[in-house]
């Protein structure tokens, strides 16, 4: 957030400018902002439609959707959806516009409002319940989860999700203080625990943050909602329509960038067959190479610094 934005309370997404040109919005088109936040490419995106242009914006955190509805719940050009992006193919076929998505943005991982709130729990900076959960309401909280979690399975998370290469010494750790009725249900406390487990610091990284993206990733069931997205959208989008993904960590961006590989490759076929069947031809084509935030946006925001951008478009 630069400092013009943090004066006025509002909220400059990460790679904003990018991810508009990605999508080669029209006038007119239909679009989904399935990671709605506080509306920043949301706003930037009605901005640019005319009276006939329609967007859907989409968030399972009730906050953003409060927010949504503050902003937007007057413009008939825009629906608000109180949910995962992952459901976007179930809204799609209700209203019968399956295929007809002009393109949809995702901004994946936290938001920094929700960093900011200290109860919702997703900081280790800031001392607040042990939640993390991006919808309150659903779901057990990262402390319900922690209280449960097989050893081995939280060795399996912290490895994966966080690729933390203490990964057992932590895990131990976790069901040592379990084990005596003494795990933290802070965020401070639990970021100590976490701390005092790690032999090594990285420099410049406090020791809890693998920790806590990869358990916010597993309570929040993070990397199944965006394989579920991806599985779909080939089917959402019209011909030329723009998918435009905003990454902030390996496993999130390596899921992305394979997708779009192989949505973009003809499948296996035998060397003699003249004419590709239309049902292994490629279905999307890759629109550029991957975007980074430039030096200036990072040092207005240094979020932006792990942000990756990667954009594709449906063929036909």
């Amino acid at each position: 957030m630069n400092a013009a934005a943090a004066a006025n309370g509002s909220h400059e997404s990460v790679l904003l400018h990018e991810a508009l040109d990605g999508l080669a919005l029209k006038s007119d088109g239909f679009y989904v902002d399935g990671t709605f936040g506080r509306g920043g490419h949301a706003r930037a995106i009605l901005q640019r439609l005319d009276e006939n242009g329609r967007l859907w914006v989409i968030d399972r955190d009730p906050d953003a959707i409060a927010e949504a509805r503050r902003l937007f719940g007057g413009d008939p050009r825009c629906r608000i959806l109180d949910g995962s992006f992952s459901h976007l193919g179930e809204w799609l076929r209700e209203e019968g516009v399956t295929g007809m998505v002009n393109g949809i943005l995702l901004d994946l991982g936290v938001s920094s409002p929700q960093l900011d709130r200290a109860e919702r729990g997703f900081s280790f900076l800031r001392d607040g319940p042990l939640d993390m959960r991006m919808d309150p309401a659903h779901g057990p909280s990262a402390l319900v989860w922690l209280q449960e979690v097989d050893e081995r399975d939280l060795v399996r998370v912290l490895k994966t999700y966080g690729e933390e290469r203490f990964a057992r010494r932590i895990a131990r750790a976790v069901v040592a203080a379990r084990e005596a009725g003494e795990l933290p249900d802070s965020t401070l406390d639990f970021a100590a625990l976490v701390a005092a487990a790690v032999p090594k610091p990285e420099r410049h990284k406090h020791p809890a943050t693998r920790t806590f993206q990869a358990v916010r990733i597993a309570v929040n069931g993070e990397l199944d909602a965006l394989e579920q997205f991806l599985d779909g959208v080939c089917d959402w989008l019209a011909p030329g329509g723009r998918l435009a993904v905003i990454s902030f960590h390996s496993l999130e961006d390596r899921m992305v960038k394979r997708f779009i590989q192989k949505a973009s490759g003809v499948r296996d076929l035998p060397p003699d067959i003249p004419v590709i069947p239309e049902g292994l031809r490629p279905r999307m084509r890759r629109i550029g190479k991957a975007m980074r935030a430039g030096e200036v946006e990072i040092g207005d925001n240094p979020r932006a610094r792990s942000a990756m951008l990667r954009v594709a478009e449906k063929l036909s």
